[in-house]
């Protein structure tokens, strides 16, 4: 069982290298079409809602995986060969890395505006009053933390759980973006799967933090100042999860992360993350190099702990 997904997740990663997210019908967006239809019918202003909403959706995810990985267990080929399909469908490496080297050109280009339209692919700030550092910054954040979140998680939960630990994560991950935010409408509703998240991503923020430091001298970044970073500031973020990440990050190119942060008509003041200078077109382009670091070598470690156990 551990050679076949060991190697399955292997195969995964180089699939995604290769060839980025599939392409139509995508599991992940037939999952959100599910989870709409669901909402529209269980949706009440209450946390008890959301805590069914969140069960049934990652529940039966995660049991259609149990199902799909014991009949993969007929054969070592058919095993890897199915957690290679799952882990490709699940992992985001390539299309976040291919979004942030778009940031990074239009940014040496100097074409703000439609950096500013395309941001929207990476997160949900708003942009139109951030200028070229603003930009960078905000780039840079979502690399890092998206890279905790849809490459180093799921292998972290690949290699734990095989195919229903892969798609319960994705699953579960997908539910936050969809409803865990504090809008009117999801503030108690969303709460069960943004706190569902939060638990899940214990475990490979802190994975992905160490390994950012690992990483960090291949880019020309310091491991020090990642491991130091990530040491002092990670705990000031209001996210138990995206600030360990992007304190590392932000040690590991020297420059200055956090400050005011605007998503929609709230406005927030981050803690600061880094002692560095502030965040340019470059750093953008080392952060996308560093992210797909990141993401091969949580691939090799994460198949060398399926093999193991």
């Amino acid at each position: 069982m551990g050679a076949g997904r060991a190697v399955g997740l292997l195969l995964g990663v180089a699939a995604d290298a290769a060839f980025g997210d599939p392409g139509r019908g995508h599991p992940v967006a037939l999952f959100g079409r599910v989870a709409q239809s669901l909402e529209k019918a269980l949706y009440r202003d209450r946390r008890a809602a959301g805590v069914v909403y969140t069960g049934l959706l990652v529940g039966g995810t995660a049991a259609l995986g149990v199902l799909v990985e014991r009949t993969a267990r007929r054969g070592p080929v058919l095993e890897a060969t199915a957690t290679g399909v799952v882990t490709w469908a699940v992992l985001g490496g390539t299309s976040l890395s291919d979004e942030g080297a778009a940031m990074a050109r239009l940014l040496e280009a100097g074409e703000l505006e439609a950096a500013r339209e395309r941001l929207g692919n990476l997160c949900g700030r708003d942009a139109a009053a951030l200028d070229g550092q603003g930009l960078a910054r905000a780039t840079v954040e979502s690399v890092a933390e998206n890279t905790s979140d849809a490459v180093v998680a799921p292998l972290v939960w690949g290699a734990i759980a095989g195919i229903p630990g892969l798609v319960g994560y994705r699953a579960a991950n997908t539910l936050d973006a969809m409803v865990g935010h504090k809008s009117p409408r999801y503030r108690e509703f969303g709460w069960a799967p943004a706190r569902f998240d939060d638990l899940l991503n214990l475990l490979p923020s802190r994975v992905a933090a160490v390994v950012t430091a690992a990483c960090a001298p291949v880019v020309g970044g310091s491991a020090g100042g990642a491991w130091r970073t990530w040491r002092r500031d990670a705990s000031a973020h209001p996210s138990p999860n995206a600030g360990q990440v992007e304190a590392a990050f932000a040690g590991a190119l020297e420059i200055r992360l956090g400050g005011r942060t605007v998503y929609g008509d709230v406005a927030e003041q981050r803690p600061m993350l880094g002692e560095g200078r502030t965040a340019d077109a470059g750093d953008v382009t080392r952060g996308v190099e560093l992210s797909r670091l990141i993401g091969t070598v949580t691939g090799a470690l994460a198949a060398a702990t399926a093999a193991l156990r």
